[in-house]
């Protein structure tokens, strides 16, 4: 194991950083970021990280772009200041939507933000339910990429519900869903949707058999939650029970809090990859910790172990 072990954090999360520098029994990096006149983020490393392995936690969440330069000069700051080693943790992996030319002239930023990061200096990437697998292959540095699906499956067989069924809320969430299936021993359906825009999705069909069953919609971004709460109403409206929710990463943007107030669902589990803020805290946004999940992480990294088993627990 390395000794010199340290982390730092922006301002992205800093509660997730607290719990994750809490559990490694480390005292959080001590840095200054702060903004000019302009707005223009100013930082200052506060501590000696000469020959150090350095874990840098910032999701690029909204703000996006504050966010996201907040870690790219963490990062070069780090690397200035002589760091060892210096692993980008990033929860929640933002700019991942656009990740193939799906119209003409639009840009992959998928691969611009890969190239930004490893640019800064950041020798390695972790990161968590990343919104294409493929986008593992846009770093020329290691990644090692985290599933938050063992989070999930510990709360919902602590409820022991009868008569499962693990359902995706569109085709491409399939593998996801296929996951939870395998870990529940459960059903396994599909909402087979035709997109209208990035902004609404009209249902089609269910592919599988929901009716008279408790359902565990998942999927690993909540932007809007038209997607999600649609899927929900097709569900109950052909004929299933309680709906569920399960969601990696709680962007809730827009008129996401009131879809989801006003929908079906029961319940719907996040995690803190993202921090859920004070007016988006309703009885119905249950949130557990990914906080255990990274802080092993970061000690098996330090300690140049292998972190597949965090894949097989």
């Amino acid at each position: 194991m390395r000794d010199k072990l340290a982390v730092f954090g922006g301002n992205a999360n800093t509660e997730l950083l607290g719990e994750i520098c809490k559990l490694l029994r480390l005292k959080k990096g001590d840095a200054d970021i702060m903004r000019f006149t302009d707005g223009e983020v100013q930082l200052k490393i506060n501590e000696n990280v000469r020959g150090h392995d350095v874990f840098v936690v910032q999701s690029t969440c909204f703000p996006a772009n504050d966010n996201l330069m907040e870690l790219l000069i963490l990062i070069d700051a780090l690397k200035r200041a002589s760091a060892d080693r210096i692993t980008a943790v990033l929860p929640y992996f933002g700019y991942a939507r656009q990740d193939r030319k799906d119209q003409p002239r639009v840009p992959i930023t998928a691969k611009l933000i890969a190239n930004l990061i490893a640019r800064a200096g950041a020798n390695r990437v972790l990161t968590v339910d990343l919104h294409a697998g493929q986008i593992q292959g846009f770093f020329d540095i290691p990644l090692d990429h985290l599933f938050a699906v063992n989070i999930f499956v510990d709360y919902f067989i602590a409820k022991k519900m009868e008569d499962l069924v693990i359902v995706s809320p569109d085709v491409g969430g399939i593998k996801m869903a296929r996951a939870y299936a395998k870990r529940f021993k459960a059903g396994l359906a599909i909402v087979d949707k035709r997109r209208i825009n990035d902004k609404k999705a009209e249902v089609m069909n269910i592919l599988g058999e929901v009716e008279g069953k408790n359902v565990v919609l998942v999927d690993d971004i909540a932007a809007t939650a038209g997607s999600l709460v649609e899927a929900a109403q097709a569900l109950k409206n052909n004929g299933a029970r309680d709906i569920y929710a399960c969601v990696t990463h709680p962007v809730l943007c827009g008129p996401a809090i009131e879809r989801i107030e006003k929908s079906v669902i029961k319940e719907m589990v996040v995690s803190n990859t993202i921090p859920v803020e004070g007016h988006k805290k309703i009885d119905k946004i249950k949130i557990l910790s990914i906080a255990p999940l990274l802080a092993n992480a970061i000690k098996r990294i330090n300690g140049e172990e292998s972190i597949s088993i965090l894949f097989d627990e």
